[in-house]
C-alpha cells in the first residue's frame, strides 16, 4: 500500500473523497446535512481534479431531488458511473427512480447523510427514518459508523456496485458522522484503481443505450411474466453479500482494519448482546469494554451490510453463548409490531435455527437525541431481567406510555484524553477556529482528534457548541462532551441564558470572554456560576477579545484568532510554539489571496496578543 496519508476531515468529506474517484456523472440537489458532499465534488470538479478514469466529474445540479434521481437513472442507462448525495425529504423524492434503478441492476451509488423525515414536526437533525423507507427499492444498503468508516465503506459500495452491477446506498448518521471531524487515514486513488473490476465495467458500458445498437427496455409487462421477472433478482441478491465481503477484505488488506458484514465486538462468551448500526456502534464499544472490565459478559454486533440481510453471516458472527439480544433502532414505525432492524433480527434468528435467543427491541437517538454510555448500560441491565422490557426507549423520559428505561449518566474513563466545550455565537468564527485547531492537533501534533459542532436551527446568530476531544488513543465517543477539562464561553450573555459551568470537570479551566474587570465579576456573575467555579476548584480566566481585536485593527467582531490562541495557551494540548506557528500559517492560507498581507499581519498580531491575554482570576473564599 502507499504511505499512510493522514487527514482531518468530517464524514461528508471522507465519503465525497472516495465517491469522486469512482464517479463520472454526479447529479446533485443540495439538502442539509448531505450538501457538503455535493459541494466538495462540485469544487473539486471545477478545480480539474481527476477521477480514476482520468477525467473530471461531470456535475449536474438539478432543480429538485426528483430531477437529480432522474438524471442518475438516465446517465446510468447511458453507461456512466453515476452518484448522488441526499437525505430526508430529498431521498423521498428519489424513491420512484430508485425502484427503476434497483430493478434494472444499474450500478449507481447514493451517499445518504441520514435525517428525520418530517412527520409530526419538522426537524433537520439525524436519525434513520429516511433510508428505512427505501428498504424495498432493491438497493443494497451499507452502513458506516464514523468518518473513517465513511471513507472505507464508500469504496466498498462503489467497487461492489461495479462488480455486481447493483445499485447501492451508503448511509451514515447525519450530523453525528457527516459533520464530525476526526483524524483519519485517506485512501489513495492509485490503491483504489487496482481494485476496480474493469471487465465488469466494460460489460456495463456495452449494455448501455446506444443508437449504434438500439435495444428495448423498461417495457410494460402483463401478469403472465411480471412475477417471474421480479423473482429473477434472487440469484443476484444471494451472491451480493459475498461480493461485499470480498471488497471489505480488499480494503482490510490496504488499511489493516477489519470490516465484516457483521462485526462482533466484546466478550467471546457473551450472554447479552446489543445489535445496532451506524454511529451508536462506536459508543457501544466503549460501554462493552467498561462493563466487561467489571466482570460482565456482554457484546455488540454491528451491522455494516443491512440489505441484502445475510442470515448466514449474521448467525456466524454471533457467539454461541448468547442468550439475550437487544436490537436498537434509530427510527420509529408507528403501529408496527416492532421497528425494522428488530424484525429482521428476530426473523434471521428463526431462520438460522437460533430462535431460543430472547430478543427485545428499543428506540434511541431520534432527531439526533444524544445517546450516551449510561443509556447503553441501561439496555444491558434491562437484558439481565428475567423478563426484559420490549419496545423500550432510551434517552427520554416517557411518562405517558412508560416505554423509557431509567438510566444514570456514567463518565467512562479516558486516560490521557483532553475534552473541551466551547460556547459560541453562530457566525462569530468559533467553529471555524476550532476546525483549524483540530487540524493542527491532529496533523501537526499527530494526536487523535475529534470535533463535533451542535447548532440550534438558527445557525448564523444562534448558539453553537463545539465539543472537542484529543488524545493518544482512537476516540470512539460519539456523544456530546459532558465532562470538560476546558470550557470557553465566547459570548458573555450566555452565562445568564445557559448553564455553562455544569459540564466543567473538577479542577478544569473556565475561560470567559467579557468586557468586565476582575473586580466587576462579583456583581456580573450569576450565583450558580460562582458556586460551581468555587466548588469545582476551577482555574478561572477572563479575556476581552473584542477590545484586543480593535487594538490590532481587526474590528470588535473578529475575535477568533485571539480566542484560538488563548485556547492553545490554556489547554496546553500541544507545545505553544508549534500551535502559534501553525495558526500563522493558517492565517496566510486563509487571508492572503482574499484580503492581502495587511490582514494576515493583523491576524498574526491577534495570535501574539491572544497567547498571553487571558487574565487569571482568583476565586474568593466568599
Amino acid at each position: 500500500m502507499s504511505k499512510k496519508q493522514f487527514a482531518v476531515m468530517d464524514g461528508n468529506t471522507a465519503a465525497a473523497h472516495v465517491a469522486y474517484a469512482f464517479t463520472e456523472v454526479a447529479a446533485i440537489y443540495p439538502i442539509t446535512p448531505s450538501s457538503p458532499m455535493a459541494e466538495k465534488v462540485d469544487e473539486w470538479s471545477a478545480k480539474g481534479r481527476k477521477n480514476l478514469f482520468g477525467s473530471t466529474v461531470d456535475v449536474i445540479q438539478m432543480q429538485s431531488e426528483a430531477g437529480a434521481a432522474g438524471t442518475c437513472h438516465g446517465a446510468a442507462q447511458a453507461g456512466a458511473l453515476t452518484t448522488t448525495f441526499t437525505s430526508s425529504q430529498g431521498l423521498m423524492l428519489m424513491i420512484p427512480a430508485m425502484y427503476a434503478m434497483g430493478g434494472q441492476f444499474l450500478p449507481n451509488v447514493m451517499h445518504i447523510a441520514s435525517r428525520v423525515v418530517t412527520s409530526n414536526h419538522h426537524s433537520i437533525f439525524g436519525d434513520h427514518t429516511d433510508f428505512m423507507t427505501c428498504r424495498t427499492t432493491g438497493y443494497a444498503m451499507l452502513m458506516s459508523a464514523s468518518p473513517q468508516e465513511a471513507m472505507d465503506l464508500a469504496a466498498v459500495a462503489h467497487l461492489s456496485a461495479i462488480h455486481s452491477s447493483y445499485a447501492f446506498m451508503h448511509c451514515f448518521d447525519g450530523f453525528r458522522t457527516s459533520h464530525e471531524m476526526q483524524r483519519i487515514e485517506a485512501l489513495d486513488y492509485e490503491d483504489l484503481r487496482g481494485l476496480v473490476d474493469w471487465d465488469a465495467l466494460q460489460a456495463f458500458r456495452r449494455q448501455c443505450l446506444n443508437p449504434e445498437h438500439p435495444t428495448n427496455r423498461g417495457n410494460n409487462v402483463n401478469p403472465d411474466v411480471y412475477f417471474q421477472c421480479k423473482e429473477g433478482v434472487n440469484e443476484t441478491t444471494a451472491a451480493l453479500p459475498d461480493t461485499v465481503q470480498h471488497y471489505m477484505d480488499e480494503i482490510n488488506k490496504l488499511t489493516g482494519r477489519d470490516y465484516k458484514l457483521f462485526n462482533y465486538y466484546g466478550a467471546p462468551d457473551a450472554e447479552e448482546v446489543i445489535v445496532v448500526m451506524c454511529s451508536a456502534s462506536e459508543a457501544v464499544k466503549e460501554t462493552v469494554d467498561y462493563l466487561n472490565q467489571q466482570g460482565r459478559k456482554v457484546g455488540l454486533l454491528q451491522i455494516h451490510l443491512y440489505r441484502p440481510f445475510s442470515v448466514k453471516h449474521f448467525a456466524a458472527a454471533l457467539p454461541a453463548t448468547v442468550k439475550k439480544i437487544a436490537v436498537l433502532d434509530r427510527s420509529k414505525e408507528p403501529g408496527s409490531v416492532g421497528e425494522p432492524v428488530y424484525l429482521d433480527v428476530v426473523t434471521a434468528l428463526a431462520q438460522a435455527g437460533r430462535g431460543n435467543i430472547q430478543v427485545v427491541g428499543g428506540r434511541y437517538g431520534l432527531s439526533s437525541k444524544d445517546t450516551t454510555p449510561g443509556q447503553f448500560i441501561a439496555v444491558y441491565d434491562n437484558l439481565r431481567q428475567d423478563t426484559p422490557k420490549n419496545s423500550f426507549t432510551i434517552g427520554i423520559i416517557d411518562d405517558v406510555t412508560h416505554t423509557s428505561l431509567d438510566y444514570t449518566e456514567v463518565e467512562l474513563p479516558h486516560p490521557g484524553q483532553v475534552s473541551c466545550k466551547l460556547w459560541g455565537l453562530g457566525g462569530d468564527g468559533t467553529v471555524g477556529a476550532n476546525k483549524n485547531a483540530i487540524s493542527t492537533i491532529g496533523l501537526i501534533a499527530g494526536k487523535y482528534a475529534q470535533a463535533y459542532f451542535s447548532y440550534d436551527t438558527m445557525k448564523s446568530g444562534g448558539l453553537t457548541q463545539s465539543h472537542l476531544r484529543f488524545g493518544d488513543e482512537p476516540i470512539r465517543s460519539t456523544y456530546l462532551v459532558s465532562s470538560a477539562d476546558f470550557v470557553a464561553v465566547h459570548a458573555p450573555t450566555y452565562i445568564h441564558k445557559y448553564d455553562t459551568t455544569e459540564d466543567l470537570k473538577e479542577g478544569g479551566v473556565y475561560l470567559l470572554n467579557c468586557p468586565w474587570s476582575a473586580e466587576e465579576l462579583e456583581d456580573r456573575l450569576p450565583g450558580k456560576v460562582k458556586r460551581d467555579l468555587a466548588r469545582k476548584h476551577a482555574q478561572f480566566y477572563i479575556i476581552d477579545a473584542a477590545k484586543l481585536a480593535v487594538q490590532v485593527g481587526l474590528g470588535a467582531n473578529r475575535t477568533n484568532s485571539i480566542l484560538q490562541a488563548a485556547f492553545f495557551a490554556l489547554t496546553k494540548v500541544i507545545p505553544l510554539d508549534v500551535a502559534v506557528e501553525d495558526m500563522k500559517k493558517n492565517n496566510y492560507n486563509s487571508y492572503f489571496k482574499k484580503a492581502g498581507q495587511k490582514i494576515v499581519d493583523m491576524n498574526n498580531a491577534a495570535v501574539d496578543v491572544g497567547v498571553s491575554a487571558a487574565v487569571k482570576v482568583e476565586i474568593p473564599e466568599s
